[in-house]
């Protein structure tokens, strides 16, 4: 890994500074709450089993205890020590790429800059990991917002040394160098493959959620004639006729089924996803998966 950090001119301070005055307000703001309620609500643990006391919730009793001993009793748990989040981060050439106002390196700066402030603000260690199809710097997880600076910062001025994406290295990386639970951001455009079963490994000793970040351009070209493509990683170069019908169909059908596949194939493995298109707003996307995630936690301690 080397370190290719860009020094900050003062231009890219404001930069930083900008996205951290955004970042603090839109936590403080808009997600109050919705992160310790996702994340830090599965940090409960089991802890003992005691006698019934009068005024104990029903839904706390252990009933295989209370069967087994013919006297009732009750279920206490305890929050977990406070967690640790990866932010992984793909710095592929593909995320170079974006349509509208914003490219897909830029939303994934934005994005792990929100996620590293409630991480800090929730008193949890936060580490990075920026790969492309190699592990190009790796921050290990700390507190406190000096810190929190300085992942910022990284994500914005990381000049990566590769230009491909291999999911699987950096998989098999956080396997090796993240020994107790965590959670895992992985923020990528997913356009790789041969990564799933990793994936789902990895999933068994940690939670993970993929922030799957694409561009409408990506699913459907406008009419505009012949234009070249170069593909941004491996640097090939094609010729695409955008006013052909059949081809553009088959163009969008295939990204859908690619798309669709990917969503099936993070279910199946246990990995949340969350979808991000460059041309609308991150904020609801994530906020609802929160509350989904809340929701399927209370559901499972109903049951």
């Amino acid at each position: 890994m080397t370190e290719e950090v860009l020094p900050l001119s003062p231009e890219l301070f404001a930069q930083i500074r900008a996205i951290q005055i955004r970042t603090q307000r839109l936590v403080t703001e808009t997600w109050a709450g919705n992160y310790e309620s996702a994340f830090r609500g599965q940090g409960i643990e089991f802890a003992d089993v005691r006698a019934y006391q009068p005024g104990d919730e029903i839904r706390s009793i252990d009933w295989k205890v209370t069967a087994r001993t013919g006297l009732p009793f009750v279920k206490e748990h305890k929050e977990e020590r406070e967690l640790t989040v990866m932010l992984t981060v793909d710095v592929s050439s593909s995320g170079n790429f974006g349509s509208v106002e914003k490219h897909k390196r830029e939303i994934a700066a934005e994005i792990s800059a929100v996620l590293a402030y409630s991480a800090i603000k929730s008193n949890d260690k936060v580490g990075l990991v920026i790969f492309s199809d190699h592990i190009e710097h790796f921050i290990p997880p700390k507190k406190g917002r000096a810190h929190l600076w300085r992942v910022i910062r990284d994500i914005l001025t990381y000049q990566p040394s590769h230009s491909g994406t291999s999911l699987k290295t950096v998989i098999d990386f956080l396997g090796h160098v993240i020994k107790r639970r965590a959670v895992i951001f992985l923020v990528s455009d997913f356009l790789d493959n041969d990564f799933m079963l990793p994936l789902q490994l990895l999933a068994q000793r940690h939670d993970i959620t993929a922030i799957n970040i694409s561009d409408p351009r990506e699913l459907s070209l406008p009419k505009i004639g012949l234009v070249e493509f170069e593909d941004l990683e491996s640097g090939q170069r094609i010729i695409v006729d955008t006013n052909d019908q059949i081809a553009m169909k088959h163009l969008a059908t295939s990204q859908q089924q690619r798309v669709k596949n990917l969503s099936e194939s993070l279910r199946a493995a246990g990995v949340g996803e969350i979808k991000i298109s460059t041309d609308i707003s991150y904020i609801t996307p994530i906020i609802n998966y929160f509350h989904q995630r809340e929701h399927r936690y209370h559901a499972k301690r109903r049951s």
